[in-house]
């Protein structure tokens, strides 16, 4: 009997646990896919690579159905406090699954032009979007970490593809070691905090928060948190492997590296500050403030100095991430709203841009440094116009999409009674849009160096078409992505 007794609870424990699965079932069905394909892969050669694409894209598309289908708005916890299943994990997982699925395609083209079309590309793709689902449903310092780990492990291997380039391998290496620290960091404070709290679960770490605001070793503890948050979005001064990277990398790396892991990387910010921490709010506010404002600045500024795209975008991004970090430090719903939306734009535009770059490279020739673009217009003046779309948004200029998603991050900014930092914003977007036009100017009004045809493949055209058409779109009608943020959140 007193076995029975013992073993009842675990028992019990075991049937819930099974009870709890099919909340977790994109994540079961990402793992399982993406095992296969490994294995599918090491059936196939050059010739029959494609099927390994194929059956990655199948699985994007599949769980974007599962998804649609089974999305909740209520939240509910499993596994004993690790996961969380929720309207705004459900709508974040969506976009990841479309933005990947797009990456995918830009790239395929690139990838065959370069002898790089291999399996190794699409199983670390995957298990890349498994590490960011984890991310974006953890609801522990556990699962925040062991999916943070598994997407950037996949990140360092996939800067250093391109095996023989001694660049793409000097960049993984800094990504690396860089990454490392900033983990390190991150496990440091959330070590802090499970100690001052005794807890690993956000919902109880932040009950316990709230009775003890001024405990020095939560505040040391939130400190370093903030650093690993800061490097995994790329905000100053945790930016400097940034810029290295997205030039060292082959276009189809960077193109993932600079989409689909900044809305993994905006999740992990959710659950850790306002989940987690939301009691520390006025420590963490004005450290967003400060890596908002220099993220600002830095990137801005630096920007207009490249000559380099891949690396006038990466700072670019530093600036991007100052403006999510502007409405996170809001603490409202308000603000937070507004950084989902300008997150999810972001990476729309993000997408556009490294797609432009690929879909002008050739074989033996990378089409990164701005001088490429001259005269663009007289070589292919429908694609002048849609790299025109994603720059304009870019520089928040109406009636594209990106005005709006900077238009509700001041909005949310002024709410709460900071107009300084709202008019700050303002001047450091204002300075950024010179080198944005100047990109338009190259096209537009400088002669070409190179007058033959833009060749590229169908569906890429067609995809960039799509992609920069549903800039201006979404400008027209922002409320079709900004309703469904605010109906999660």
């Amino acid at each position: 009997m007193e076995f029975i007794a013992a073993y009842l609870p675990s028992a019990m424990m075991n049937d819930q646990t099974i009870s709890q699965l099919p909340l977790a079932l994109p994540e079961i069905v990402m793992l399982c896919m993406a095992s296969i394909v490994l294995i599918v892969d090491l059936f196939l050669n050059d010739k029959t690579r494609g099927g390994t694409y194929i059956l990655s894209q199948f699985t994007l598309l599949a769980l974007v159905v599962i998804t649609v289908m089974s999305f909740t708005q209520q939240k509910s916890i499993a596994f004993h406090g690790t996961f969380v299943r929720d309207g705004m994990g459900d709508l974040l997982k969506i976009f990841v699954y479309i933005v990947t699925f797009t990456v995918f395609l830009y790239s395929k083209s690139y990838l065959k032009a370069r002898d790089m079309f291999k399996g190794e590309y699409y199983v670390l793709g995957l298990f890349a979007v498994l590490g960011m689902m984890v991310m974006i449903s953890a609801q522990s310092f556990l699962t925040i970490y062991l999916g943070l780990e598994l997407l950037s492990l996949c990140m360092y291997a996939l800067v250093a593809l391109q095996r023989d380039s001694i660049i793409a391998s000097e960049s993984a290496m800094k990504y690396f070691v860089l990454g490392a620290i900033a983990s390190g960091m991150l496990l440091y404070g959330m070590s802090m905090i499970y100690g001052a709290t005794g807890s690993l679960e956000l919902a109880t770490i932040n009950a316990e928060v709230m009775k003890n605001t001024d405990n020095i070793v939560l505040i040391f503890g939130l400190v370093f948190v903030l650093v690993g948050v800061a490097f995994k979005l790329g905000a100053v001064p945790f930016h400097m492997w940034l810029p290295d990277v997205y030039q060292g990398s082959p276009t189809a790396v960077a193109i993932f590296i600079g989409s689909a892991p900044k809305i993994a990387a905006f999740a992990m910010t959710m659950r850790l500050l306002v989940d987690g921490l939301h009691g520390l709010h006025v420590q963490w506010q004005d450290m967003l403030i400060i890596m908002a404002v220099a993220s600002l600045a830095i990137g801005n500024i630096v920007a207009i100095a490249q000559t380099n795209i891949k690396r006038m975008l990466a700072y670019s991004t530093i600036s991007h991430v100052g403006f999510i970090m502007l409405g996170i430090m809001t603490a409202e719903k308000g603000g937070y709203t507004a950084s989902m939306f300008y997150t999810i734009v972001y990476t729309l535009m993000a997408l556009g841009a490294f797609g432009m770059i690929m879909y002008m490279s050739r074989m033996g020739f990378e089409s990164d440094k701005l001088d490429d673009f001259r005269g663009l217009n007289q070589r292919s003046p429908w694609f002048a116009f849609i790299m025109l779309i994603f720059m304009f948004s870019m520089a928040g200029v109406p009636p594209f999409v990106g005005f709006w998603a900077k238009l509700s991050i001041l909005k949310a900014v002024v709410a709460v009674d900071m107009t300084w930092l709202a008019v700050t914003a303002v001047v450091f977007s204002i300075i950024g849009a010179f080198y944005y036009l100047r990109i338009i100017k190259l096209m537009y009004f400088d002669t070409p160096q190179e007058t033959s045809a833009i060749e590229g493949a169908s569906d890429l055209r067609v995809m960039l078409s799509l992609n920069g058409i549903a800039i201006l779109g979404l400008g027209l009608y922002p409320e079709l992505i900004m309703g469904l943020v605010i109906s999660v959140m």
